[in-house]
């Protein structure tokens, strides 16, 4: 299917289909936003309709992929665990030091059950207030992050 996006006076996204009907403040989502945040993006309608599919970013084109990318990124917020630089006590509700992404905080891991992980490598660790942290990578984490990490895995 052919598309294009373009933003309407306010910044919202607005959608161009092939037979020309357009769609004011439309929004991407993805499908699976940790997992393969490059496939499976659908652009809905203000109600929630489906617009286009995308199995992959890369079959439209490179405007709209900006477009899309910057979209997602202004309503995401998932900052990614870089270092562990403590941990209150091993035994939960406990308080993590971190440094993320987006900067240190501290944030208050309730129980064990609240880090799942993704994947081998990958893992999620939601906070006492509802934010979701990211690692997405153990094997990057330091040595100190890893063991620290690994006494609640």
């Amino acid at each position: 299917m052919s598309f294009q996006l373009s933003r309407d006076a306010f910044g919202h996204l607005r959608l161009r289909d092939e037979q020309g009907q357009v769609f004011e403040q439309v929004v991407p989502v993805r499908a699976f936003p940790i997992s393969a945040a490059q496939d499976g993006i659908s652009i809905m309608d203000r109600e929630g309709h489906e617009l286009v599919w995308l199995n992959h970013l890369a079959e439209t084109t490179i405007d709209n992929q900006a477009l899309i990318q910057e979209e997602l990124a202004s309503r995401e917020f998932v900052p990614l665990i870089e270092k562990i630089v403590s941990v209150s006590t091993f035994a939960t509700p406990s308080s993590w030091q971190i440094k993320t992404n987006r900067g240190d905080t501290v944030l208050i891991l309730k129980g064990e059950d609240d880090i799942r992980r993704i994947s081998k490598t990958t893992c999620l660790i939601s906070d006492t207030n509802g934010v979701q942290y990211l690692i997405d990578d153990i094997g990057r984490l330091d040595k100190q992050s890893r063991r620290l990490l690994d006494r609640f895995l």
